[in-house]
C-alpha cells in the first residue's frame, strides 16, 4: 500500500512537522493544513515558505499572503513557456559568480528567471549519463530481433530508468503482429530527437521562481530555493510532499512565537 509522507523541515533539515496520508493525496491539498499546524505548534513568525511547483495553487498562495506569509516557490514548466517572450526582452543581471537572473514584475510578486552555471553543468552531465545508458541498452536490444512482448517490457524499463530524459530518444515500434501474437520476433529503430534535445538543453540549469519578497536580492531568493533542492535530494528515495520554512527570527525567541 502506498502512502505520502508530507514533511516540513527547517533549512538545516530538522523536521518540525509531518503527516502520513493516503498514497493518492495530491500535493496541492496539503498546504492549508500545514499552515494551521505550524502556527498552532510554534506560533506566528516571520517565516519564508519554500515549496516545489506541485504544492502551491493560486488560492493557497493568496491565503498565505493574507496570513502575512512570505514564500519562494517553483513554477510549472508550462508557465515558463508562457513567459518566454516577455523574459526574452529583459536583461540578465549577474547576482552571484555563476548565477544570473531576469526579473519580471507581477501583481504582488516578482518572477525570477534563474540561470545557474553550476546547475547547468550538473544537469547536463546527468542528462548525458542517462541518455548514454539508455542508448547502450537500446543498441543491445536492436542487435537482434526479440519477442514483441519482451521488447515492450525492456524498452519500458529503459525509459523508466532514464526518467524525463527518455523524451530525447524517439523509438519506432512496430504494431502488434497479427500472426504469431506477442511472441513474434520483431525489430525496432530509434534515434535522438534533436529538436526536443535542443529545447531541453535550453532549460537545463534554468528555473522560474515566484515570490512575494519583492524587495529581496534575487540571489537570496535563489539560495533560499536551493535549500529546498538540497532537502529533496536527501529524501529522493521516498515520495515526499516537501515544504521548507526559513524562520527569520530564531524559533526559541519570544518574538518568533508572537
Amino acid at each position: 500500500m502506498q502512502v505520502v509522507v508530507a514533511l516540513v523541515v527547517t533549512p538545516e533539515g530538522f523536521p518540525v512537522a509531518y503527516e502520513v496520508m493516503p498514497g493518492n493525496t495530491a500535493d496541492c491539498t496539503t498546504l492549508r493544513a500545514f499552515l494551521d499546524k505550524i502556527e498552532k505548534l510554534y506560533g506566528k513568525a516571520r517565516r519564508i515558505w519554500l515549496m516545489d511547483r506541485g504544492i502551491p495553487t493560486e488560492a493557497t498562495l493568496e491565503e498565505l499572503r493574507l496570513r502575512g506569509g512570505m514564500y519562494v516557490v517553483g513554477t510549472p514548466k508550462g508557465r515558463l513557456t508562457k513567459l518566454e517572450a516577455a523574459l526574452s526582452e529583459k536583461p540578465w543581471q549577474q547576482v552571484r559568480p555563476s548565477v544570473r537572473v531576469k526579473l519580471l514584475s507581477a501583481e504582488k510578486e516578482v518572477m525570477v528567471f534563474v540561470e545557474s552555471g553550476d546547475r547547468v553543468c550538473k544537469e547536463r552531465s546527468m542528462r548525458r549519463r542517462r541518455m548514454k545508458k539508455m542508448l547502450k541498452r537500446l543498441a543491445a536490444l536492436a542487435a537482434k530481433p526479440i519477442a514483441y512482448e519482451t521488447l515492450l517490457q525492456k524498452i519500458g524499463a529503459a525509459r523508466e530508468e532514464a526518467g524525463r530524459d527518455a523524451r530525447f530518444i524517439a523509438i519506432s515500434l512496430p504494431s502488434l503482429p497479427k500472426n504469431g501474437g506477442s511472441k513474434t520476433l520483431v525489430p525496432f529503430s530509434y534515434h535522438i530527437d534533436r529538436d526536443t534535445l535542443r529545447k531541453g538543453r535550453r532549460r537545463e540549469g534554468r528555473y522560474l521562481l515566484r515570490s512575494n519578497l519583492t524587495e529581496r536580492d534575487p540571489g537570496d531568493l535563489w539560495e533560499f530555493y536551493l535549500k529546498l533542492v538540497e532537502v529533496e535530494a536527501a529524501f529522493r528515495t521516498l515520495n515526499w510532499s516537501s515544504l521548507v520554512i526559513q524562520n527569520l527570527n530564531p524559533i526559541s525567541s519570544s518574538s518568533s512565537m508572537s
